[in-house]
């Protein structure tokens, strides 16, 4: 398909860089991005990306050509958002637990920032009061998302101030002036429900009500990709009609045209991505059958971390007998990538993909049991370019002191 690389150009890629290497393909997070521009056309929206599912600048710079705006949760990824071309009025930064050192930082650079606690909000207000606009992340109590680690808005969570803390928040608006621009909310990622999305609408719309000064509401993101075959994904279409439905009602009784923000990371990256790697050993014992690859969960943590399901393929034989493995990684720990997967037919030296590997694949990978960092390439257009080098031994010392 037009948005697919095939077996034929992975293995090329893989044999001109090595394996294990990310690749992304360019025109699928454009495709991505489109589909979502058209879903929500009907609505005043932003598309902000989501960069911590994959920072890589010529990833930013793509998305920047796209005319997506920037979501930061570090004042690094500001910096990066800033080099790769974003203007500062284009990213949003929504820290987390973060010294107060960085929000001052972001505030000089003149971003968008998304306050979270009581306590920043009051320090933030005591310092500008009504200098600098900010937007406030609210924890709605919605209890969402496909594994509990990427929860983020139930009452348990971390994350926002409680929407039982309104009189709190009011408070310190109305004693330090503070400008307050935006409400934001973010309940967890692979939302497949979208009626989530509107119960949190509801939540927001009456908050909306103890802001005179609001320009926009942030619904976050958490819209779910396919990552196994026939797995059902977010119906972003009916969603951005139920979206533009309701913000049309409560303009037509409050008077008050909001625009809607969005933060997809994951929905626009992931399945661009394809990890390759290589079957270093086909081990039988007496239960299983395992193929341990050149890479570990040092380098691809979804699965041991979140239970996360990567289709896998055998790109070197791809239509040989399909047989069972459990395909496993070669650092010091038990790393699974997958158990029991029917693959076709793995001999030492074949490459397999790890597909819907652009979010949270190379982004969350370490030098773990002093392993190196794969390369990453993108192909855009049809031409190859490598965007980032494999790590070599002397990257491993490049900070160390001795």
């Amino acid at each position: 398909m037009l948005h697919e690389l095939n077996a034929t150009q992975l293995i090329s890629i893989a044999n001109e860089y090595g394996t294990p290497v990310y690749i992304y393909h360019a025109e699928k997070i454009t495709s991505q991005y489109e589909k979502l521009k058209l879903a929500f056309s009907s609505c005043n929206s932003r598309i902000f990306y989501a960069c911590k599912s994959l920072t890589n600048i010529s990833i930013l710079k793509h998305l920047f050509s796209l005319g997506a705006s920037l979501d930061c949760v570090s004042i690094n990824e500001v910096k990066l958002g800033l080099m790769a071309g974003f203007a500062k009025e284009d990213i949003l930064y929504t820290p987390n637990c973060v010294d107060f050192d960085e929000i001052l930082q972001a505030k000089e650079l003149g971003v968008n920032i998304n306050i979270d606690s009581i306590s920043i909000l009051e320090q933030f207000g005591d310092k500008f009061g009504a200098g600098y606009p900010v937007c406030i992340r609210l924890n709605p109590h919605i209890m969402a998302g496909g594994n509990f680690k990427i929860s983020t808005g139930h009452v348990d969570s971390k994350f926002g101030i409680s929407i039982h803390q309104m009189r709190h928040i009011e408070r310190i608006v109305k004693s330090t002036r503070l400008h307050v621009t935006g409400l934001h909310m973010h309940t967890g990622s692979e939302i497949k429900d979208i009626n989530v999305f509107l119960m949190g609408l509801e939540v927001m719309f009456g908050m909306a009500e103890h802001f005179p000064e609001l320009k926009y509401i942030d619904l976050g993101s958490g819209f779910k990709v396919p990552y196994q075959p026939g797995d059902a994904e977010t119906d972003v279409a009916e969603l951005g009609e139920k979206v533009a439905e309701a913000f049309l009602k409560h303009e037509g009784e409050t008077g008050k045209k909001l625009q809607v923000w969005f933060e997809p990371g994951k929905y626009l990256v992931s399945q661009a991505g394809y990890f390759v790697v290589k079957a270093n050993v086909i081990k039988q014992t007496p239960a299983t059958v395992f193929v341990g690859v050149n890479s570990g969960f040092n380098h691809l943590i979804r699965p041991m971390m979140y239970d996360a399901y990567h289709h896998i393929e055998n790109i070197s034989n791809c239509r040989g007998t399909k047989r069972i493995y459990t395909v496993v990684g070669n650092i010091c720990e038990t790393d699974t990538f997958a158990w029991d997967r029917s693959i076709p037919e793995v001999r030492e030296g074949d490459y397999l993909v790890f597909y819907n590997a652009g979010a949270y694949g190379f982004e969350m990978s370490s030098n773990f049991n002093s392993r190196l960092k794969p390369a990453e390439v993108m192909v855009k257009d049809g031409h190859v370019t490598l965007i980032r080098k494999r790590d070599e031994f002397d990257d491993l010392l490049k900070n160390q002191v001795f």
